[in-house]
């Protein structure tokens, strides 16, 4: 009977042992899913927290130019409200997109027919329109302006001779008042550009205009050909393929032109003075200057604004 009962005794201990370590089993079970559960939920939180980047560019006052011909043969050009859609407009996405990886509006330019007036070079290239939809509402050296922009060249082509083929990124162009162009009988309303910047073998370029004649009357100087262009000047840091920030300031008979906040290109003479009676506007983009067969560039823009 002793024995009996230290046999039933033993039995009950060892379904006691099983149960326990099942037991235990399960708890560790059940903790090791809840930890895998709880890395994955981080994970997914992870995921969930990637954004698309987009540019800081407010486009309602800005028209577009690409290197595509529109029905009348000449370079397309979308003007607000429809440039705001350009992510989904066929006629832009192919020139002007969105890098959502870096957060830039890349603009896209290659040699093709669709040239404008007095250039044989292409461009995918912002017009700003101060009225939106409007050209003829402008602005001069005494009203002041500001233009600011964070970019980079994404890539550019070589010419023959090893070099990168040069990029216009910024510009102010003059333009005549309608009473302007009549008064010189000339038929449009085009004046020269005062201001290019150049993207030029990984270096910031700048380029202005001069008088030929400083006696020039008021009148012969709204000819294009009273101008010349100016020797230029290279700034000396290199941007290369780098992110790299352009100031523009205009007050009356002043322009500076700053890189990265430290380097200064500051005009401020008897041809900014004499300037002072043109209307202009800003332009930034890619104004592509080569014509070479199978030649392109890429300008990224992070940040675009304009004050007056």
């Amino acid at each position: 009977m002793k024995n009996f009962r230290k046999e039933i005794l033993g039995l009950l201990v060892i379904v006691f042992l099983s149960v326990n370590a099942t037991c235990q089993e399960k708890t560790s079970s059940d903790t090791d899913s809840s930890s895998s559960s709880k890395v994955e939920k981080k994970d997914k939180k992870k995921k969930k927290k990637k954004k698309y980047k987009l540019p800081d560019i407010d486009l309602s006052h800005w028209s577009v130019t690409t290197p595509e011909l529109n029905k009348k043969g000449s370079a397309m050009s979308v003007e607000p409200p429809e440039i705001l859609n350009y992510a989904t407009d066929e006629r832009l996405i192919p020139y002007m997109y969105n890098d959502s990886v870096s957060g830039a509006l890349v603009f896209y330019s290659f040699p093709s027919d669709a040239t404008t007036a007095n250039t044989k070079y292409t461009r995918c290239e912002l017009r700003e329109q101060m009225v939106p939809g409007d050209n003829n509402k402008n602005w001069t050296f005494a009203d002041g302006a500001y233009m600011k922009g964070k970019l980079a060249m994404e890539d550019v082509s070589k010419a023959s001779d090893g070099k990168f083929h040069k990029v216009i990124i910024m510009q102010i162009h003059g333009r005549l008042t309608d009473e302007q162009r009549d008064l010189i009988g000339q038929k449009d309303n085009n004046a020269p550009p005062i201001l290019k910047i150049y993207w030029q073998d990984g270096k910031v370029r700048v380029k202005t205009k001069k008088l030929k004649n400083l006696s020039a009357t008021d009148e012969e100087l709204l000819d294009k050909d009273a101008w010349d262009d100016d020797d230029g000047f290279t700034f000396e840091q290199e941007v290369g393929f780098g992110k790299f920030i352009l100031e523009v300031k205009i007050s009356e008979g002043k322009m500076v032109v700053v890189l990265n906040k430290n380097e200064y290109a500051v005009y401020e003479d008897i041809h900014m003075k004499r300037w002072g009676i043109f209307e202009n506007y800003f332009k930034a983009g890619n104004y592509f200057q080569s014509r070479d067969e199978g030649a392109f560039a890429k300008v990224k823009y992070y940040e675009l604004e304009v004050k007056h």
